[in-house]
């Protein structure tokens, strides 16, 4: 029926402690796992993802030309640094690709050279 669904998370309280999660512990003792909106999207490592880092930057973009529509200047300001910030990103991704795929062909050279077999 509802197979798709996203379930909120509701925290219970665990009486087994080899279940307990590691992490700050908030006023009624149970752990504040989800305080931050963004914990989820970070915590997957998706942000060293060059793909989803410019699919972020443009949905900055978008979101900042949508509030010029509207008017609201410092929303555009707020959206562009953002976009900004992971336009900045997105660049210290690839650079660092580079870096590594120079390394990588340094480290493994490939002989392009062309032998002929058939003479031997």
């Amino acid at each position: 029926m509802h197979n798709n669904r996203r379930r909120n998370f509701r925290p219970r309280s665990q009486k087994n402690s080899f279940r307990r999660r590691s992490g700050p512990m908030n006023s009624n003792g149970g752990t504040n796992f989800n305080s931050n909106g963004n914990m989820n999207f970070n915590r997957n490592g998706s942000m060293t993802n060059p793909y989803n880092v410019e699919k972020t930057m443009q949905k900055f973009q978008q979101l900042a030309k949508d509030a010029q529509s509207s008017g609201d200047l410092v929303l555009v300001e707020n959206y562009l640094q953002h976009a900004d910030h992971y336009s900045r990103r997105l660049t210290e991704l690839n650079e660092r690709i580079k870096e590594n795929s120079k390394d990588d062909k340094k480290d493994n050279p490939v002989d392009t050279s062309i032998k002929d077999v058939s003479k031997s």
